[in-house]
């Protein structure tokens, strides 16, 4: 029998010091984005781009960026995109592996080898685009949803959860008339919240920060996602305009606004999910 002694009095303060230096520079970037976009010209300037308190807080910046109506269409294509985007990436994620956790499934190998083989290789942008192109998806915001519909990793993750459910409880469902669909959304997925929580974050976050999707696809400025009008605005360092020069905000704090705005629903879903998301990311490192 092994007996746990406590840590030394120096460890202790040693591993608080690092926790404490990784929780500053995980959280000071954070408030810097928030502080400057509260800031006003004066102390923006004064800082040299980034402020990390506001003397005056002002919620003048997100006003700004609200009023020209081009970051609300982009955060209502955004968030329809994603809603859209990722329920029906769960549903043939779902039907997907529990297919191929099936024993005796036709085709199941070949198509498991399929799916391993492209979490290896990724297809390619130009393939990619030609296919779309083919299809008539361009300027689509299909475009942005079936390019993205399934992904490889997501699909072993979910089969690996599906195959450490009971057999004998999928087998008793079967003897007593249920169909595979059934068994799937009656049985398999109730049982299987943690893992559906997990991916459905997964799936909901990358379309949410696919900005190159529309980069290739989209054309339209009107059919932007938030992702792409945010990199438009903050990478390519364009100026919005928001109507009287004389009265804009500085562009570092409408920078840094929109970048609040783009962080902030997938922070607010975050915690919904937060009870099932250590559990979902350790499947298959552990049986039970």
């Amino acid at each position: 029998m092994t007996i746990l002694t406590p840590a030394r009095p120096t460890t202790r303060v040693a591993k608080g010091l690092v926790l404490t230096v990784c929780c500053l520079v995980v959280v000071l970037p954070f408030l810097a984005v928030i502080s400057t976009s509260l800031a006003d010209e004066r102390q923006v300037a004064g800082a040299g781009g980034y402020v990390l308190w506001p003397d005056r807080p002002s919620f003048y910046a997100y006003e700004a960026i609200f009023e020209g109506g081009v970051v609300t269409r982009a955060l209502l294509v955004s968030v329809g995109v994603t809603v859209v985007g990722a329920a029906l990436s769960l549903l043939c994620t779902a039907l997907l592996a529990y297919g191929l956790s099936r024993p005796g499934s036709f085709g199941s190998r070949p198509i498991l080898m399929v799916v391993l083989f492209s979490v290896l290789f990724s297809p390619g942008i130009i393939p990619m685009y030609l296919t779309v192109k083919q299809l008539g998806l361009l300027d689509s915001y299909w475009a942005l949803i079936l390019s993205a519909l399934v992904n490889g990793f997501n699909v072993i993750v979910m089969r690996a959860f599906f195959l450490e459910l009971p057999q004998e409880l999928l087998d008793a469902a079967k003897i007593d008339g249920a169909s595979e669909l059934t068994v799937l959304f009656r049985i398999v997925l109730p049982l299987s919240k943690a893992v559906v929580a997990v991916i459905g974050l997964f799936y909901a976050v990358a379309y949410w920060n696919n900005f190159f999707s529309a980069l290739l696809y989209i054309t339209d400025n009107a059919k932007y996602p938030l992702s792409l009008v945010l990199r438009t605005y903050v990478v390519d360092n364009a100026t919005i305009g928001t109507g009287d020069a004389s009265q804009v905000p500085p562009q570092q704090s409408l920078q840094m606004a929109m970048l609040v705005v783009s962080i902030v629903p997938i922070l607010l879903v975050y915690p919904f999910l937060q009870k099932h998301f250590a559990k979902g990311i350790m499947i298959g490192a552990v049986k039970g």
